[in-house]
């Protein structure tokens, strides 16, 4: 393993004060989050040559050890170690294999009132939770496109949680984005908290609602999905590098075109689509029920969970 002093930015050949300042800035804050840049981002990002911002990379790959192989049984040992917190509900947990999982990207999308905001207030909670009780002991981040955070209704789950309300509303951080640019960038600064703020969550509510309503028509689907897949790209190496979860909410749209099964599908298309890794599907049923349904998944088949939306959260 390379010691830490020698895996900061500065240490890297061919960056100096000003190159590292220019990094930070970006959000480039160490060499982990260098060695899995693309060369034009970097480019970018410092204003410098591609022959520069390729040595940089390679020197951050070999630091950070990207690249190097492990055995399978290596993997097998690495994933004995995520973490996982509960959604409240003992059936819900048992349908996502036991929670919300750190070094992943969990997706739930479904109508207006199917209850995607209600769950990620409710993780808000359950991740300061001791590990015995479904929690991480940790901190949240909230990010919020659509002005649907409500510390209120923390405040009555954290109650129902006999947690501390005012304690569990200092340990989750919020920021309100009103567009894509500030949305991509609060979650590349989002990076530089986790460690010195004790994260382990980050909650988007919603995903996609800037990006549906900014780019309109065919014309702009490319630009939309580039785009996306960039946000996605920093999501993921934000839960495996620094080892918590990721929640994003995604909403729904109607297909006229469908005369049987569901209408609706998410937003985010392929991009989304083959990038979150759990998807999960949100309906209403009948007395405040929600039925819960994962649609994709790399370690857990296709199935159905009910859960309950009450006053003191989410519950079975």
């Amino acid at each position: 393993m390379v010691e830490e002093g020698k895996r900061s930015v500065e240490n890297l050949p061919g960056v100096g004060e000003v190159t590292a300042e220019k990094l930070r800035e970006a959000g480039y804050i160490n060499v982990e989050s260098i060695a899995v840049a693309t060369v034009a981002d970097l480019r970018e990002a410092a204003e410098m040559g591609e022959t520069q911002a390729k040595k940089i990379i390679a020197a951050a790959r070999k630091a950070a050890e990207i690249g190097a192989f492990l055995t399978a049984d290596k993997v097998l040992e690495r994933r004995k170690t995520v973490g996982w917190i509960t959604t409240g509900s003992k059936q819900l947990d048992a349908l996502l294999g036991g929670g919300i999982e750190t070094r992943a990207v969990t997706e739930v999308f479904g109508e207006f009132g199917s209850g995607k905001s209600q769950l990620g207030h409710q993780l808000c909670v359950n991740v300061q939770l001791p590990p015995e009780q479904g929690g991480l002991k940790g901190r949240a981040i909230f990010i919020d496109t659509e002005n649907t955070f409500r510390p209120e209704r923390i405040m009555g789950m954290a109650t129902a949680a006999e947690l501390d309300s005012e304690e569990v509303l200092r340990n989750i951080l919020v920021a309100r984005s009103y567009n894509t640019d500030q949305q991509l960038l609060i979650a590349e600064k989002a990076e530089e908290l986790i460690e010195k703020e004790g994260v382990r969550l980050i909650i988007i509510d919603s995903l996609t609602s800037h990006f549906r309503a900014e780019f309109v028509g065919r014309g702009t689907l490319a630009e939309r999905q580039q785009k996306l897949a960039r946000h996605l790209l920093v999501l993921h190496r934000i839960a495996d590098l620094k080892d918590i979860a990721i929640f994003v909410t995604n909403q729904v749209q109607a297909r006229p075109d469908l005369f049987f099964g569901d209408p609706t599908r998410p937003i985010g298309g392929h991009v989304l689509g083959h990038s979150a890794t759990t998807r999960v599907y949100l309906r209403k049923s009948k007395g405040g029920r929600r039925i819960a349904r994962v649609v994709d998944s790399p370690s857990l088949p296709e199935g159905e969970s009910v859960f309950m939306i009450t006053e003191s959260g989410i519950r079975d």
